[in-house]
């Protein structure tokens, strides 16, 4: 497969590991994963290490076929490839209206962040200037992207290594002037004090925090190295998903009462005041400030690269898939801009509806993605062997068992969906979004416009 005219291979191997790291790094981690806590108990750590399990496989199905062909748009082209235009169509404009919404949630968040500093200025100021200052910064080349990232990313994995470091010393009961131990474990009604249902709904629930960690398959086209920066990258899933989630999540409800509602709503920092680290909320703070930033550079980079492969398949308007003379997509990045803009309004305008929905709905389409992706791997694998067996220098493990069986387990959590109340309108919302998505579909080819061959 051709890479298209005009891009610059700028992305350094250092770059591509920092994207696939700080991917795997975002807010939820430090933020929203009290939720599953409060609920399942110490046993989230399972809840953590069942998504995480899913998400490795799904790396693993990406690694194997961008290596394989290391195209702008990555998984959006194999399912051109895989499964024909209706697929390719939905990947590709779920994944954009995905990461168009983390724009704008991640602007909001950020701007919730800097007004703790500075409570005298509007939310909306720090708003429009962090999507501002990101916008620049992805206008400027896919270096600065890539740059930016780098060192957002390093922040988080420092942090979170730090956190780990600290963690394990206390639990082993080497912190000075601690005791130590791991006794919450156990204590305060078990280790699943609610029984394996909180375990497994939660599991549902953790499902979004992984997301991020595919955007360096995105980036292979771009890189001076593609098939080997990718499958390096890929190839650390497995140990960064089980260090930094499920590692930090054992330290989290070892040294904290899970039933301590106040200190399980901000884990992180309640583990580092614990710890007695000075200025502990301000210290987590400037981490989850940083992740927001990383999150909304990254939005930026991946909605812009996948409408531009739209557009040059024919499935976006023609004027999204330009370049400019540095090979940056300025049209599809302002087109990410402006809806990220549109929806930081709603965010103030109409929060209990628009905004809403667009919240509620996000999540969702985002593991229809990981479902066609696992569907693309598990027709376009075949092809390659018989094909152009060459071309599998990464393969997925256990062919075609453990990719049935991603499948079968993703489509077990969106089903699930709607039998957990606090997940029910997320699946709502989303299933609606997938179906205006098929109505424009409809559209389209009544129209008699159809998808172009790949550049």
């Amino acid at each position: 497969m051709e890479e298209p005219g005009g891009l610059r291979r700028t992305l350094q191997r250092r770059h591509m590991q920092m994207i696939a790291l700080g991917g795997v790094i975002g807010a939820g981690l430090f933020v929203g994963s009290g939720v599953v806590v409060s609920a399942a108990g110490p046993a989230a750590v399972i809840s953590f290490a069942i998504t995480g399990i899913l998400v490795v496989l799904v790396m693993r199905m990406l690694g194997e076929m961008a290596v394989a062909y290391p195209a702008v748009g990555g998984f959006y082209e194999y399912s051109h490839l895989a499964l024909g235009e209706l697929a390719a169509f939905l990947t590709g404009w779920m994944y954009w209206y995905f990461w168009v919404i983390v724009v704008a949630l991640e602007a909001v968040a950020g701007a919730k962040l800097l007004g703790q500093w500075w409570p005298q200025a509007p939310p909306w100021q720090f708003t429009l200037g962090l999507v501002a200052l990101f916008t620049v910064v992805n206008l400027l080349s896919v270096r600065s992207y890539g740059e930016a990232e780098f060192w957002f990313a390093s922040i988080k994995v420092v942090a979170i290594v730090l956190f780990l470091c600290a963690g394990a010393i206390f639990v082993l009961g080497f912190w000075p002037g601690a005791a130590g131990g791991a006794q919450h474990l156990t204590v305060h009604g078990g280790f699943m004090p609610n029984g394996i249902v909180p375990v497994l709904t939660g599991a549902v629930a953790a499902t979004g925090f992984y997301f991020g960690t595919e955007i360096v398959t995105l980036a292979a086209a771009e890189s001076a190295e593609p098939e080997r920066a990718v499958a390096q990258a890929m190839q650390s899933v497995i140990w960064r998903v089980l260090t930094f989630y499920v590692g930090s999540m054992f330290l989290v409800v070892a040294i904290l009462p899970w039933n301590d509602a106040a200190r399980i709503e901000r884990p992180y920092v309640s583990v580092l005041e614990v710890l007695r680290v000075p200025s502990a909320a301000t210290v987590m703070s400037v981490v989850i400030l940083t992740a927001v930033l990383s999150a909304l550079n990254s939005g930026l980079f991946a909605s812009s690269r996948m409408l531009m492969a739209l557009a040059r398949r024919g499935d976006a308007p023609r004027v999204f898939g330009g370049l400019d003379a540095r090979g940056v997509p300025v049209a599809a990045i302002l087109a990410g801009t402006a809806f990220g803009y549109a929806a930081v309004v709603m965010s103030y305008v109409s929060p209990g509806k628009v905004f809403a929905f667009l919240v509620n709905s996000y999540g969702t389409v985002a593991i229809f993605v990981y479902v066609l992706i696992a569907f693309s791997q598990l027709k376009l694998r075949r092809r390659l062997e018989r094909e152009m067996p060459e071309r599998l220098r990464m393969r997925m493990w256990g062919f075609p068992h453990l990719t049935r069986f991603a499948i079968v387990a993703m489509l077990a959590i969106v089903a699930a969906m709607a039998f957990i109340p606090d997940q029910r309108a997320p699946l709502v919302f989303g299933l609606v979004s997938v179906m205006v998505l098929l109505a424009a579909f409809a559209l389209r080819r009544a129209a008699g416009f159809r998808a172009r061959p790949a550049p």
